[in-house]
């Protein structure tokens, strides 16, 4: 008897200074907030992977658009480089454009005739533009974030 009173007394006191529950309620707060830190560090994961693709796609894309003169205007192909190089990004838009001048300094209109007494020197520059649409939405977040890649380079002649 004395046994049992000594163990109700110790479990009594237990309950009394409040220690019981502690580890509980530390877990039940804690866990949501670990949980919603982790899913933010999946969303900002895959915006920036998407990031690196489109710029990755961009590169592509003026590295094709820059093999010669004929290259750098086949915005079709062009665009097709990039889309080959960000095959798991649907929906990726690719503009190109061309600009000329001269070797020394004068301005041109992209035709052989215009530098007469230098050369040509062609610079394409390709824009790649992605929205990726977060997995879960929540109110007062944006409902996609828009990455965008560019490169710039000097064509071959």
């Amino acid at each position: 008897m004395a046994i049992l009173q000594m163990l109700q007394s110790r479990v009594f006191r237990s309950l009394r200074e409040g220690n019981s529950g502690q580890a509980l309620v530390e877990t039940a707060l804690a866990v949501p907030i670990m949980l919603a830190m982790l899913l933010g560090s999946v969303e900002l994961a895959s915006v920036a992977y998407a990031a690196i693709r489109v710029t990755n796609a961009a590169k592509a894309g003026v590295q094709y658009g820059t093999q010669n003169g004929f290259t750098a205007q086949d915005a079709t192909g062009i665009a097709t480089a990039a889309s080959n190089d960000a095959v798991n990004l649907t929906g990726m838009t690719t503009t190109s454009s061309l600009a000329c001048a001269c070797s020394d300094g004068t301005a041109s209109t992209c035709l052989n005739t215009d530098c007469s007494s230098s050369h040509l020197v062609q610079t394409l520059t390709v824009n790649t533009q992605y929205a990726v649409v977060p997995v879960i939405k929540l109110k007062g977040l944006p409902t996609s974030y828009t990455v965008r890649g560019k490169a710039i380079q000097r064509c071959l002649q």
